[in-house]
């Protein structure tokens, strides 16, 4: 059974920081582009980030560049997201998903391969 398990959601002040963890099992991990995409309440799904060990593709929104910065461990079979400076329009759901293209997770954040649940991340003004 293929799960993504995201982690490390969580209320915090605008300027603060959060580390998401997304779990991976039941696939080639390294078969796969995983990355970030959330979801604000009214608003369409915006990719954010995305990683593949196996091109070595790293992929970040305009929106986060700077300031979110994605990292795997393959041995873990896990990818982070280390959101850093955040702000109240970070708040949002955010997703964790594989795809065999990392742009499709970025650019559509539609139609990937697997997603996860969901973590809420809420940043107060």
């Amino acid at each position: 059974e293929v799960q993504l398990v995201e982690s490390g959601g969580g209320l915090v002040q605008a300027g603060g920081s959060l580390k998401l963890s997304c779990a991976a099992s039941g696939f080639t991990f390294d078969d796969y582009a995983i990355g970030w995409f959330r979801q604000a309440p009214g608003k369409e799904r915006e990719g954010i980030s995305c990683i593949s060990s196996k091109d070595g593709d790293t992929r970040y929104a305009d929106s986060v560049k700077g300031r979110f910065t994605i990292s795997s461990d393959n041995a873990k079979n896990t990818v982070y997201l280390q959101m850093n400076s955040l702000k109240p329009e970070d708040t949002a759901v955010y997703y964790c998903a594989a795809d065999v293209w990392c742009g499709r997770l970025v650019k559509l954040a539609y139609g990937m391969d697997y997603e996860g649940k969901g973590t809420l991340v809420t940043v107060s003004s």
